[in-house]
């Protein structure tokens, strides 16, 4: 079974955030400046994709939308190219598809005329230069006229066919096959339409009059215009691939070229530089998290520049703060080896000085040991339920007597209405106050030297508030004060001491509280600081 104590505590930190919507607006709005940028990169990824998504149907839609406004066109424009070479009025994909009926409409207008000339005129008929006329322009059309009386043939217009042959092929005279609409074919080595025309002559006699066309001329005409179709439509399907490539290109080898050049900067140590997200959707997702990678890389190598940079002023402080006490005690200690320390009251003043030096020093270890800590997260906590004005009740008491001996009059107030109760471990909480105390001491400029410390109760929270009239801080270093090894005393003063890690273990501390801790101050009058621990409330565990 879980501790309730600790699933208490859990719901203790979890609420902590409701004091930060109040008390740490900057905070909440850093968290709701982050949502914002999530919801801004989600967005964008959405609007690469969708346009991605776009580009790929256009891509496939492109080609046959042109593939059929081509055919539409094409076939258009030849239909209409070989019904003009044919004299076909208004022809149409229909016509020229169905060989007959464009046949027929080719040698429409030659037989209507013959018709007419048979029943009008049917001497014209033997007239060798009329049907020469006739015949020419039956040519044209890859046709001829052959006229035939009582069985013979009396004028033949093919170069091609012997008077004999047409004889032994045509239909005889009133063949009902041989009408307007060329419905007779005959063959040698080619396939040939008739339309016959039956009349008689002057003299009696059955004659025909027949048009006859080539069946097979077409054909060439059909399949030039499939044959140009056919390089039209391989036409586009190349620009298309040639789009799909580029495209491609632009989507995957270019930002894979940009990623290969993010690499080589990172591998010559090179982090200042921007990945562009670009792409398709996939490509452009491994780009933000390949320039995410390059950011925290950065912030990684930022970290360890300023952690560097922050141990060697370890160091150096380290080493300013123990020569000064070790110089001290040193100098006391010659001084008592050479019998300077004569009488018991220099010599009790020797020895307490030495004393007080060797407590600064200890003190500054036991820092430094806690800031090992604080650094590698081994903070160790006992968390457990404090009444907090008993708790305060002890820590002043305790106080006071320290700062009596060093002449500083403490004033304490109690503002809460009832006893709440905090989750915390007093040691640390102890930890705090002494080092806010202690580090208010140090800057106090003013021979009669005051600390007030005041509880107040706001709400789900215990707020304290630690004031001193001390020389005050500067604003502009009001916001750094709670930084590691930040001192606004830039000469690092001997006579205040310190490793200047002492508000950033208050900070850190009041942090995995689940608090907060802030300062207000004024120059020539006084600083205080404050700090907020959140009531205990029991959570029914279900």
């Amino acid at each position: 079974m879980k501790n309730p104590q600790a699933l208490c505590y859990n719901k203790f930190r979890l609420r902590t955030e409701d004091f930060f919507l109040s008390c740490g607006r900057g905070k909440y709005e850093i968290c709701v400046g982050k949502q914002v940028n999530f919801i801004w990169k989600k967005r964008k990824k959405h609007e690469i994709t969708d346009e991605s998504h776009h580009f790929f149907f256009i891509i496939i839609l492109v080609p046959i939308v042109m593939c059929a406004l081509t055919f539409y066109f094409f076939v258009g424009y030849k239909t209409k190219s070989i019904g003009e070479k044919y004299g076909l009025a208004n022809a149409t994909y229909r016509t020229i598809s169905n060989n007959t009926l464009l046949l027929n409409a080719m040698t429409a207008e030659e037989y209507d005329e013959v018709e007419k000339t048979a029943k009008s005129d049917t001497s014209m008929l033997e007239e060798t230069d009329y049907l020469a006329i006739l015949n020419a322009r039956l040519k044209k059309k890859q046709s001829f006229i052959a006229v035939c009386e009582n069985g013979t043939i009396i004028y033949n217009g093919s170069a091609e066919l012997s008077s004999e042959e047409l004889e032994n092929e045509l239909p005889k005279y009133g063949d009902p096959g041989a009408n307007s609409q060329g419905g007779v074919y005959f063959r040698n080595e080619k396939q040939w339409m008739v339309k016959q025309v039956d009349y008689e002559n002057v003299d009696g006699k059955e004659c025909s009059a027949f048009i006859v066309t080539k069946t097979d001329q077409i054909a060439p005409q059909i399949t030039g215009m499939a044959r140009e179709l056919a390089v039209v439509t391989v036409l586009i399907l190349v620009f298309t691939s040639l789009g799909l490539s580029l495209w491609i290109y632009r989507g995957v080898i270019g930002p894979l070229g940009q990623l290969k050049k993010a690499t080589q900067n990172i591998k010559d140590g090179n982090l200042d530089f921007t990945v562009e997200p670009c792409g398709v959707a996939e490509i452009n997702d491994l780009c933000e998290d390949f320039e995410e990678m390059r950011i925290r890389l950065k912030e990684t190598a930022e970290e360890k520049v300023e952690f560097d940079k922050e141990n060697k002023e370890l160091i150096s402080n380290i080493s300013h703060d123990l020569k000064t006490p070790i110089t001290a005690v040193k100098g006391y200690v010659e001084g008592i080896m050479d019998g300077v320390a004569n009488t018991p009251e220099k010599m009790d003043r020797y020895i307490r000085t030495i004393y007080n030096k060797a407590n600064e020093m200890d003190r500054l270890i036991n820092e430094l040991t806690f800031y090992s800590k604080i650094d590698t997260n081994r903070i160790p906590y006992t968390f457990s339920k404090i009444h907090i004005a008993d708790y305060f009740d002890d820590c002043v008491e305790e106080l006071n007597l320290e700062l009596d001996a060093q002449h500083v009059d403490l004033t304490y107030f109690n503002y809460l209405e009832d006893d709440p109760v905090v989750i915390a471990d007093a040691e640390q909480i102890k930890r705090v106050i002494n080092n806010i105390v202690s580090n208010s001491i140090k800057y106090m400029d003013k021979s009669h030297k005051v600390i007030n410390i005041r509880l107040r109760d706001v709400g789900d929270f215990v707020q304290v508030e630690i004031e001193d009239n001390g020389k005050g801080i500067a604003t502009k270093d009001l916001t750094k004060i709670f930084d590691r090894f930040y001192r606004t005393d830039a000469s690092r003063n001997s006579t205040r001491g310190g490793s200047g890690i002492g508000l950033s273990i208050v900070k850190k501390i009041l942090e995995d509280h689940g608090g907060k801790v802030w300062a207000t101050s004024k120059e020539g009058v006084g600083t205080t600081m404050y700090f907020v621990l959140r009531k205990y409330q029991e959570v029914p565990v279900s």
